[in-house]
């Protein structure tokens, strides 16, 4: 849900809390310019109108045996409601597809698979995506090197 309301306050801590999701309340109040009890107010109702979805760790896929980022295209067969269902409870169902978007253009989906080497994403392609039914076809792209990776949204 688009949330256009936000003031320089609320989007200086949105700024911050993506930069350090751990920052402590008093620091983020300092940082931002108010006193601390505002703040937790402000947070928390961010929290609760769902502009704040949550905190996470952010992992070096490298330092866990997941360097490969393979890019694929997906066509289906057709573009029906229950293709469409059967293929995204397929997909969400992967831990290694990251990423999944309906797309427009060549492709139905753009999916981002992260996996430790390629014998690994060959075994997810023949064990798992050809496996989907009424896809009509696949077109894997390897990423050689990340050149940028943000996780934080350029809220001005």
């Amino acid at each position: 849900m688009p949330d256009t309301d936000l003031d320089a306050i609320d989007r200086r801590i949105l700024d911050r809390l993506q930069e350090n999701g751990r920052v402590s309340n008093v620091e983020l109040a300092n940082d931002v310019g108010i006193s601390s009890s505002p703040c937790w107010r402000r947070v928390r109702e961010l929290e609760r109108r769902g502009v704040i979805s949550g905190y996470v760790a952010l992992v070096d896929a490298a330092a866990v045996g997941l360097p490969v980022s393979v890019f694929v295209q997906v066509t289906l067969e057709r573009q029906i409601e229950a293709a469409l269902e059967t293929f995204e409870a397929a997909v969400k169902a992967r831990p290694e597809v990251m990423e999944c978007y309906l797309m427009t253009g060549d492709a139905d989906y753009l999916l981002r698979v992260v996996v430790s080497d390629l014998p690994t994403y060959e075994a997810f392609l023949k064990d798992h995506l050809t496996r989907i039914p009424g896809i009509a076809n696949i077109k894997s792209s390897f990423a050689l090197n990340q050149v940028k990776y943000r996780t934080s949204l350029p809220l001005g």
